[in-house]
C-alpha cells in the first residue's frame, strides 16, 4: 500500500465524515454541512489518501508566523499504527515553519500518543467550551 500526502486537496465532508467515524473522533458527523463549514474555514488541510480513498487528515488554522492550532488529526480505523499520523505531523510542521508554534486539544483517549510525537503537555490553557 501506497499512501500519498496532499496539501491542496479539501476532502468532501462525506469523506471527512466516513474517517472521523472510524476513528471514532467525537465531531459532529451528523451534520454534513458543519464539517464542509468547518473545513472550509480552515487554512492548513494535510490529507492521506489510499488510492482515491481518503484514509486520514490533519485540520488546522494557522497565522502562519506565530500559532497553529492544531483543530483535527484523525486516521481511519483500518490504517492507524502505519505511522500516517506522524506523517500528518510533519507535514504540518514543515508548512508552518520553524517560527510557529503547533497547539492542540486532545481527546482524553490520545493524551498518551501526542508526547510520542514530540509534543509537551501544557497545563496553561483555557476554554469557553461550545454550547451545541
Amino acid at each position: 500500500m501506497e499512501i500519498t500526502y496532499k496539501t491542496d486537496v479539501v476532502p468532501s465532508p462525506e469523506q471527512v465524515i466516513e474517517v472521523y467515524d472510524s476513528a471514532k473522533l467525537p465531531r459532529p458527523t451528523n451534520d454534513a454541512e458543519r464539517i464542509g463549514k468547518i473545513y472550509q474555514n480552515s487554512n492548513l488541510i494535510v490529507s492521506a489518501w489510499d488510492g482515491e480513498k481518503l484514509v486520514g487528515v490533519s485540520r488546522s488554522i494557522t497565522d502562519w508566523a506565530w500559532s497553529c492550532y492544531l483543530a483535527d488529526l484523525a486516521i481511519h480505523a483500518d490504517y492507524q499504527k502505519l505511522g500516517i499520523g506522524k506523517k500528518l505531523i510533519d507535514i504540518t510542521k514543515e508548512q508552518v515553519g520553524e517560527q510557529t508554534t503547533i497547539l492542540l486539544l486532545s481527546v482524553p483517549t490520545a493524551m498518551e500518543y501526542y508526547p510520542k510525537l514530540g509534543f509537551t503537555k501544557e497545563d496553561r490553557g483555557f476554554t469557553i467550551l461550545r454550547t451545541r
